[in-house]
């Protein structure tokens, strides 16, 4: 597991789009994406490029369930104004919140996974050290899977809806096992409210209590954290 620490959240884009650029060169054709506010400064960095991901397969981590893909809070929505809409891919795919029959979704976007094998999976972390929507209790093995939302989640969630009640209560989410099927990982990580978490990924035993802790086992992991969310690291 490497650690870059930067100076803030420009230079975390900045460190991150440099290794999806060497990676690229390295031919690497599929990118795993995750939403959130901890990617934008990347995905900033990736428009302003003239970097050409015309050949590039992108796969999301997850989706809220019930949500249209119109909706302005669904994953759909927040890649099409992040990234999709500036920079063409040769493929996008993000699960379907609003199928019919959550389970079939669920398999055929595990399907989706296997049929374009990952080379870069960017991550960032929750406080309860959630990686996708896989909550702390995740089997770290496990496939796509339909999960419910902890109340943590939601609450932090809350601030991007109108009512708490509002915020969907599940979600579609690659699974850990899936995460770590991804041949590189980029997890991302700022500010002190993620320092606990990023102190139990790094340090503390391999837990499905914290699931970015897995991590722990993989052969390629870079951890691009700002100073606040190394913090509490001893090392």
């Amino acid at each position: 597991m490497q650690i870059k620490i930067v100076k803030d959240k420009l230079a975390g884009g900045e460190a991150a789009f440099e290794m999806i650029k060497a990676g690229m060169a390295n031919n690497a054709k599929v990118l795993g994406l995750a939403t959130g506010s901890t990617p934008i400064t990347l995905y900033d960095k990736m428009t302003a490029s003239d970097l050409d991901f015309s050949n590039m397969v992108s796969v999301n981590l997850d989706e809220y369930v019930g949500l249209p893909a119109s909706n302005d809070q669904s994953y759909h929505y927040f890649m099409n104004e992040h990234l999709f809409s500036k920079k063409p891919f040769k493929a996008t795919y993000v699960p379907n919140g609003e199928a019919e029959n959550v389970e079939a979704e669920v398999e055929r976007y595990e399907k989706v996974i296997a049929d374009n094998p990952i080379d870069i999976q960017i991550l960032g972390i929750g406080r309860n050290g959630h990686i996708g929507f896989n909550e702390p209790g995740s089997p770290l093995d496990g496939p796509t899977h339909k999960v419910a939302l902890t109340q943590s989640t939601i609450d932090a969630n809350a601030r991007f809806f109108e009512n708490e009640s509002d915020v969907p209560r599940y979600a579609i989410s690659m699974g850990i096992g899936s995460i770590m099927k991804s041949k590189e990982i980029i997890l991302m990580a700022y500010g002190e409210d993620k320092a606990d978490a990023i102190q139990a990924t790094v340090e503390g035993p391999v837990t499905n209590h914290v699931p970015a802790s897995v991590l722990q086992n993989h052969a390629n992991v870079t951890l691009i954290l700002d100073e606040a969310a190394a913090s509490k690291l001893s090392k």
